[in-house]
């Protein structure tokens, strides 16, 4: 329970308030529904009324129907699935299907705040309900037991906004507060400033977009060329077989094919040969990896790297395109080695056939701002929407 939780019960108990238990049947009536509409026979709808089932997802409503006015249940009551105990406050009318039972207030104070409320200590004694054909009996349901906060003899419905309505705040608070979180974890990753498109950043984007995707040796201008591994890598090796029974434990990532935790399978202290940092892995299953960091690698990961070429952000570039291009290519039955490798072509931003590395590196970096601008764009869509159910209610 939070701080601001804490502090609002104990002034409610100091202030004479308790909690008393009583049964649902003296809280609410329980009616049956006005028509039952077959899940299987009814025609869904983007328009009508809410059509409630039993589901527990997206507040029990599977889709909107178009049918007789008459046949609606009337809103502010909670919906509730007989044999799950699935129960939602709903606000407008709505249709129902099978073995949903409308459950109307008996006390005019009832709104979604303290249906929320009371849904959640519903639930909490049904928890441990034993379903089965004698559980969808009303009189069952009625006599379940539920504790109340009462002041002074009556039912504390101040006390269960007030408890909602703190629930909701700190929810937006936390959405907030994560927000900010995320976003400088982002910003220290890629070490960035900010994540705002400058003009030159625009300007890359559209030069990236204008590229022919096709062979373009003109020497006048930044083209895709096709360039062979063997050139942009100076260095092109298998790991060396290390079975898992025979690894020590230690520092040094060992990587073998894999995409779980990028290949790396642990620590290890063997001697082993020792691969640079800004290398890449390609495994023999053709799954790709940008190394900033000394590894050892197994027999079945080829290691590729050019002690000139250090950028982390072009050799992200690279990756990317390798992986790309040998997607569904190699499985167990069709293994890749690096000796196979070097002859592979890729095409790349190239100036005067020389592939422009700060070229793609300024486009990586690109790339990592719109990652994070659209992060950020979609918490701030979700603490929005939060806000608005809030403010619905």
């Amino acid at each position: 329970m939070s701080p601001r939780l804490q502090e609002l019960e104990q002034n409610f108990k100091s202030s004479g308030g308790k909690w008393v238990d009583f049964q649902i049947g003296a809280l609410f009536d329980i009616e049956t529904s006005k028509k039952r509409f077959d899940a299987n026979k009814v025609k869904l709808s983007v328009s009508g009324y809410p059509y409630v089932v039993r589901t527990s997802l997206n507040n029990g409503i599977k889709g909107y129907l178009e049918e007789e006015f008459e046949f609606l249940n009337d809103g502010n009551t909670i919906s509730f699935g007989q044999d799950t105990a699935t129960m939602f406050y709903q606000k407008e009318p709505y249709f129902t299907g099978d073995k949903i039972k409308i459950m109307r207030a008996k006390f005019s104070d009832f709104n979604s705040l303290i249906a929320i409320y009371l849904i959640a200590t519903m639930t909490k004694a049904f928890s441990s309900f034993s379903w089965g054909s004698s559980s969808f009996s009303v009189e069952i349901i009625k006599k379940q037991i539920v504790s109340i906060p009462v002041l002074n003899d009556k039912i504390a419905f101040s006390y269960m906004e007030k408890v909602i309505k703190t629930l909701e705040a700190e929810r937006i608070e936390t959405l907030e507060a994560e927000r900010i979180e995320t976003l400088e974890a982002y910003l220290t990753v890629t070490g960035l400033k900010n994540y705002q498109l400058t003009n030159e950043d625009n300007k890359t984007l559209a030069i990236f977009n204008s590229l022919v995707n096709v062979e373009n040796k003109s020497s006048e201008k930044l083209g895709l060329v096709s360039i062979s591994m063997e050139s942009i890598f100076t260095n092109i090796e298998q790991g060396r077989r290390l079975k898992k029974s025979d690894q020590i434990v230690g520092e040094l990532p060992f990587v073998m094919a894999g995409t779980t935790n990028t290949g790396i399978v642990g620590g290890i202290a063997n001697k082993v040969e020792i691969f640079p940092e800004n290398s890449i892995t390609i495994d023999i299953f053709g799954n790709t990896f940008y190394r900033g960091y000394e590894f050892g690698a197994g027999d079945d990961t080829g290691v590729f790297w050019n002690e000139s070429l250090t950028d982390k952000l072009a050799l992200l570039y690279i990756q990317t395109v390798i992986g790309k291009s040998l997607i569904g290519k190699y499985d167990f039955g069709y293994k890749l080695r690096a000796s196979q490798t070097h002859k592979f072509e890729l095409l790349l931003p190239c100036v005067d056939s020389t592939p422009d590395y700060q070229f793609m590196a300024r486009f990586i970096r690109v790339v990592e701002k719109i990652v994070v601008h659209d992060l950020v764009e979609w918490t701030d869509k979700k603490i929005e929407a939060t806000k608005e159910v809030v403010t619905l209610k």
